[in-house]
């Protein structure tokens, strides 16, 4: 049986690009089981496939809008489902 891997990763905001600590830990097959954010400021993004971040300061709506151009044609609903 294996276990599951943790990593610390630097990851932007998805609005803004400032950067942000991250804990993450995958699942032996590679696949996001959690993160927590270790830098102050910010705010988790759900996502069922990356570690996303963004600024306590940006909207809601920015957010969204940021993440409908980064990641065309994916709902807010489909990355939180999957």
């Amino acid at each position: 049986m294996s276990n599951n891997s943790n990593a610390v990763e630097q990851h932007g905001c998805v609005v803004c690009g400032k950067i942000y600590s991250l804990l993450v830990e995958y699942a032996p097959d590679g696949q996001l089981v959690d993160c927590t954010i270790t830098s102050p400021g910010r705010r988790r993004v759900p996502d069922a496939h990356w570690p996303l971040v963004a600024c306590s300061r940006h909207t809601e709506t920015e957010v969204e809008t940021a993440l409908a151009r980064h990641y065309p044609g994916k709902a807010v609903e489909d990355r939180e489902d999957d």
